[in-house]
């Protein structure tokens, strides 16, 4: 026990008399200051966050401010919280447009919102505010070292928006709702014409009209099948060796049988 107690109040006496406690406990803003610096430099994150967290207020408007700002943004970045680093690369960029750092924050600032991105599943609202954060950079640096990042960060994004578009469109059908997954399936493909989801949309559509005509009243059923032989020729005209050919074939044949034996 004497051992144990020995040694804590070594480690204790140790810690506080080191060069970072001192300069935590020091007014001397300076001193903290490089402190941070070389805490930075080294990857020791959030021991350099409790030090600029003490000094920012103090280098407002001083020379020093620009590189501390940009310290303390990516700090922040390097930590993981993309809150605050979005947020303060934001304020940097305001703050020194003409700053060597500038380029580097707008896009660091920007690929902040795209990790705040969530799921596909979840509320997209974050997914687009990256999106406009990541195009406004590349409309703002068109030339710049991280264009190439940028724009693969987009079309991640993109993506991502597309796929949860369709597949509120799939729930629809899912849910036999059919009518609401025909207009979803509809605007999915005049909104998206480069999608990789966009010819499953064509035969989903097609699908789900065919679905909606079985389902209906006598009086509605001719002219919905007839409907759904459209979609099965937009459907084919668009993707002749469409992944969804046979399925389809076999529902036009159904089609064609039902309005043929007058079935409806």
């Amino acid at each position: 026990m004497r051992i144990l107690l020995a040694t804590l109040a070594f480690a204790t006496l140790f810690f506080s008399c080191s060069p970072y406690q001192k300069a935590l406990k020091s007014e001397d803003v300076g001193l903290k200051f490089h402190m941070a610096d070389s805490l930075y430099t080294i990857g020791k994150y959030k021991k350099a966050l409790k030090l600029m967290e003490q000094v920012v207020p103090a280098y407002r408007g001083k020379p020093q401010a620009e590189k501390l700002m940009f310290l303390y943004s990516d700090t922040f970045y390097s930590l993981g919280d993309y809150y605050l680093a979005g947020y303060q690369f934001e304020r940097f960029s305001n703050s020194y447009p003409l700053s060597e750092k500038a380029e580097e924050a707008a896009f660091k600032g920007a690929k902040s919102y795209y990790f705040l991105s969530p799921r596909y599943s979840l509320d997209q609202k974050d997914t687009k505010v990256a999106l406009d954060k990541l195009q406004g950079f590349i409309n703002r640096y068109p030339n710049s070292t991280f264009i190439a990042d940028a724009n693969l960060l987009v079309e991640e994004l993109t993506h991502k928006l597309q796929k949860k578009e369709f597949e509120v469109a799939k729930q629809y059908n899912r849910i036999f709702d059919y009518k609401a997954a025909i207009s979803a399936f509809d605007n999915f493909i005049l909104d998206h014409p480069g999608s990789e989801f966009r010819e499953e949309a064509y035969f989903m559509k097609f699908e789900s009209a065919y679905q909606l005509a079985i389902r209906s009243v006598p009086s509605l059923v001719e002219e919905r099948l007839e409907t759904a032989k459209r979609y099965y020729d937009s459907l084919i005209r668009n993707y002749p060796e469409s992944e969804f050919k046979s399925e389809a074939e076999s529902i036009i044949e159904d089609i064609e049988q039902r309005l043929e034996n007058k079935q409806v």
